[in-house]
């Protein structure tokens, strides 16, 4: 689209914005994407978005509507480009006057996960700029600095909200409490809840490769389910995503499983990211998950005691 009254959009420079969260990247990901959360951070301060709507795909529409602290509202409507979740997002927003684009620009916002944290880089490219756009591009660095300041605040809080933390000693050396979660073998003597037994049909230490496995529960229910490996850094950290079905409902979160040694121990802190806190309720309620990885971390307890 060509620009009419316009500075060039040569002569105006790309903004890049970074920020680190202390939250995973589902979670950050998430907020960027779902209109119930971008309504709680969206725009600088003193600025609301009483509406936002986003169809996620490529060539889906979306808009946003931001309100000044004088109660004007400030409509922005725009497309989705590109979406390969959670790690990558293209977005091109337009600013109009009395039915003229004024501003369009594209974002294209990377999502790095750095162990249990969120890296979140932000590339604007000013496509169409108009002598009427002086004023939003003049104030487009300190605008979005601010509502990515807000974003870090909202994910941090909510972050808590949907965690699980589990640590646990075990009395073995860190090596051996790594092979016992890193093996196809080991994990199917130990994994699962109390009278559960585990069938793996593929295992893929690497990162982006699976462990699909089933978990067969006492009362003969089998509960599929599939861990995505991000980050192996052996003997310290492992993360990954697990999806899976319980019933009718699908399970999904992001495990963080930090090892440090404690002189002759080990101990694990195995942190738990879900997508939502209504889902960690649910998970925590109905299906009782944190008994369940309490029961699971005690029979890898017991499996290490055996000579």
């Amino acid at each position: 689209m060509a620009a009419t009254d316009s500075a060039s959009p040569r002569i105006i420079p790309d903004l890049v914005l970074s920020r680190e969260f202390r939250a995973p990247r589902a979670l950050v990901w998430q907020a960027w994407t779902d209109p119930a959360h971008i309504v709680k951070w969206w725009g600088p301060h003193r600025f609301t978005t009483p509406h936002a709507e986003i169809d996620l795909r490529p060539g889906g529409a979306l808009r946003f509507d931001m309100q000044g602290p004088d109660g004007r509202i400030v409509p922005a409507h725009g497309t989705v480009e590109d979406v390969r979740a959670p790690e990558h997002l293209v977005l091109t927003t337009r600013l109009t006057h009395e039915g003229e684009v004024m501003v369009e620009v594209r974002h294209t916002v990377t999502f790095e996960a750095i162990g249990d944290r969120t890296k979140v880089t932000m590339h604007a490219h000013v496509l169409v700029a108009t002598a009427a756009a002086a004023g939003p591009l003049a104030g487009m660095r300190e605008g979005w600095g601010q509502s990515l300041d807000r974003l870090v605040s909202y994910a941090t809080t909510t972050a808590a909200e949907r965690e699980l933390v589990v640590t646990r000693r075990f009395r073995a050396p860190i090596e051996t409490v790594w092979d016992m979660w890193t093996s196809p073998e080991h994990l199917e003597a130990w994994w699962g809840p109390t009278g559960f037994t585990t069938t793996t049909s593929h295992f893929d230490l690497t990162p982006g490769g699976q462990w699909a496995h089933v978990m067969h529960g006492p009362d003969g229910t089998d509960y599929p389910n599939v861990l995505t490996f991000r980050e192996i850094v052996p003997g310290r950290r492992l993360t990954y995503a697990q999806s899976g079905r319980a019933g009718d409902r699908e399970i999904l979160f992001e495990a963080t499983l930090v090892f440090e040694r404690d002189e002759e121990d080990t101990r694990v802190t195995m942190r738990l990211h879900f997508a939502s806190a209504a889902d960690r309720t649910v998970v925590m309620d109905e299906f009782g998950a944190y008994e369940g990885a309490h029961q699971t971390l005690d029979r890898l307890a017991d499996l290490l005691r055996v000579p």
